[in-house]
């Protein structure tokens, strides 16, 4: 569903039930949900407490999926963990917070630190592109799908980045993700949340990322703290579109929220999806 038609979808008034609303709309003539609900915990293999907040998630049938960090202390235990537990683990590629695996070289340690010193020193340094970086750009990227490839044996099939630096000018004008990979789209807001030049922009990223690769039609953070009604219309979308809930269970409020069980709640008449599904092309169901 194009992100046009949010406006439409997110403003029709909520029933009472939370998670209900829409589920009419969001039913083909046989009876079938049209939408998937996916819950993705970011930062796997961060470290072991991180690990194993959403292992537990996952065995609880509260999360779909996982994004997994690479040269990260618990990287190569986190990846033997997916692999006998048959885990859903993209690749959650890091840019911004320091590598703390022992084996990862000086010089990969070097080149993420320039990244990091330019990224994170003003929220518009993402939407510029640096030449002089490009090289560190490249350099980075490249040595995380090496790395990912040979921790799961497989080139990673979606991608995400850790606070969303896969999105930032260098990456996407670089054309440094894998063409025909999964990628997440921008944050999908409510209407009166973000002022027209910010969605303007958004919505142009989105369209550059969906020539190259496949996206959600709908991508949201889960603080659990936050007015009903807004999480009451995020679950509802998930009734006729492909939704994506980003979490993150080392938060205690978070682990709460899903380990806890309110998350089926919200999530009432619509299955939270086994692992990261995204509907074909031309798809009712």
């Amino acid at each position: 569903m194009p992100l046009d038609n949010i406006s439409e979808i997110i403003t029709t008034k909520p029933s009472d039930d939370p998670g209900a609303a829409g589920v009419s709309a969001g039913r083909s003539s046989e009876g079938q949900t049209k939408g998937i609900l996916i819950v993705n915990a970011d930062d796997w293999g961060r470290n072991h407490e991180t690990t194993e907040r959403i292992s537990e998630c996952i065995l609880r049938g509260a999360i779909s999926s996982t994004s997994a960090m690479v040269f990260m202390e618990d990287s190569e235990r986190a990846a033997t963990v997916a692999q006998e537990r048959g885990i859903d683990a993209g690749l959650h590629l890091n840019l911004t917070t320091s590598f703390s695996a022992a084996q990862c070289s000086a010089s990969l340690i070097d080149h993420q630190q320039r990244l990091a010193k330019y990224l994170l020193r003003s929220r518009l340094a993402q939407a510029i592109f640096h030449p002089g970086l490009t090289r560190s750009f490249e350099y980075v990227v490249s040595a995380q799908l090496d790395e990912y490839r040979r921790l799961y044996g497989r080139q990673p099939e979606r991608i995400d980045g850790h606070h969303h630096m896969h999105l930032c000018a260098n990456v996407l004008l670089g054309k440094l993700l894998p063409a025909g990979t999964i990628v997440r789209r921008n944050f999908s807001f409510l209407p009166g949340e973000k002022s027209l030049y910010n969605r303007l922009y958004r919505k142009a990223v989105d369209r550059m990322l969906a020539r190259r690769h496949r996206l959600t039609d709908f991508f949201f953070s889960l603080p659990p703290l936050q007015p009903a009604d807004r999480l009451q219309r995020m679950f509802s979308l998930a009734r006729q579109s492909v939704v994506e809930l980003e979490t993150h269970p080392v938060k205690p409020e978070e682990y709460r929220f899903l380990a806890g069980g309110e998350i089926f709640r919200w999530a009432e008449g619509g299955a939270i999806a086994p692992r990261f599904l995204l509907k074909s092309k031309g798809s009712e169901s």
